[in-house]
């Protein structure tokens, strides 16, 4: 896979949580305009633990369409059974796709051995032509394929050269480096570390798949780019400019509940989705279990947006230029934060 930064695409939906097709396409086009590198389709933040497999493929098989020949495509297949992941990879084979990303087997709790041996090996040895990027999210997933496995793996099978690290965990990523060598590609799952690993001597990773390159990819692009041809301090500025965005792949709040205080957090891509709603993107809401973040939740990513708006009009301009949309009157008018929240 080639270095630099790949959106983990929404789904939007209508408010009925059926797929909003003209608005798939509408995202797919804002991504390739503002020069992403590449664009996964049924990722987690795509909401595919919602999807059924159908709907799944149709997914993979629209955006493959949409993006081919103008980014490169990468299709989640991921799944706590093997057997549907294999089912899954086949499929997205067949769309051609540049690579699959499979998240590590959630729920079930299989070893790290395990998830390489039952998991990992038997998909990358039934497709030996499609590159696979492991996904690792203990966060998400309650399992973990550990750095040695992991090495294990791209020694023995070549369609295996990069993963997507979500661990949050530095040590975790020195050791990938240690142990798979400096020609293997570790990508940042997590948006507010992608400056600092990519800047670590001792991870040295090359790009992102990104959560906020929904809203800003033109700037997340320019940012690794910068990284990798060792322009710190112009990413730096970017960084800053881009850090309230960073910081809202999940937002905590203190909640006061009839019976006390609760901790409320609203996960991706719950926030991300209001976001783009506020802003008038295709988005739509999330399909349940996920709802609406709380008035307090709300209210933290509208002070975010703002303090963007105020210091860094551009970052949102393509936005206000692709949707026509007035990204001033978005913010600041309560019209369109109606339904967007609910109270404890």
């Amino acid at each position: 896979m080639k270095s630099g930064c790949y959106t983990a695409l929404i789904t939007p939906f209508n408010p009925a949580g059926e797929l909003d097709q003209e608005g798939l396409e509408q995202l797919v086009n804002f991504q390739i305009e503002n020069g992403i590198t590449g664009i996964l389709a049924t990722g987690t933040t795509g909401e595919s633990p919602t999807f059924k497999w159908k709907e799944h493929d149709h997914v993979i098989a629209r955006v493959a369409q949409l993006a081919k020949g103008k980014c490169l495509r990468i299709a989640g297949t991921g799944s706590n059974n093997t057997d549907e992941a294999l089912e899954a990879a086949g499929h997205a084979a067949r769309e051609t796709v540049d690579a699959v990303l499979m998240v590590d087997p959630y729920y079930n709790g299989p070893s790290s051995l395990e998830i390489r041996k039952e998991y990992y090996e038997v998909v990358a040895g039934k497709y030996p032509d499609v590159n696979i990027i492991p996904y690792i999210i203990p966060g998400r997933t309650g399992a973990q394929m550990l750095p040695q496995d992991l090495a294990i793996l791209a020694k023995n099978f070549p369609n295996i050269s990069c993963v997507k690290e979500a661990t949050g965990n530095l040590e975790n990523m020195k050791l990938t480096r240690k142990y798979c060598g400096n020609d293997f590609k570790i990508f940042s799952g997590d948006d507010a570390l992608i400056y600092d690993i990519m800047t670590d001597p001792e991870i040295k990773a090359c790009g992102g798949i990104s959560v906020m390159a929904n809203i800003a990819p033109k700037f997340l692009t320019q940012m690794i780019s910068q990284l990798n041809q060792g322009d710190t301090d112009g990413a730096m500025k970017i960084q800053t400019a881009l850090k309230p965005l960073l910081d809202l792949v999940v937002v905590t709040t203190q909640e006061e509940s009839k019976f006390g205080p609760v901790t409320c957090r609203a996960r991706n891509p719950l926030p991300l989705k209001t976001l783009m709603q506020l802003l008038g993107m295709p988005g739509g809401p999330c399909r349940r279990p996920l709802g609406k973040m709380t008035q307090k939740g709300f209210h933290v990513l509208l002070d975010a947006a703002k303090t963007v708006q105020a210091n860094n009009p551009e970052i949102f301009e393509p936005i206000g230029s692709f949707f026509d949309v007035d990204i001033e009157e978005r913010l600041n008018n309560p019209e369109f934060q109606k339904d967007l929240w609910y109270n404890y």
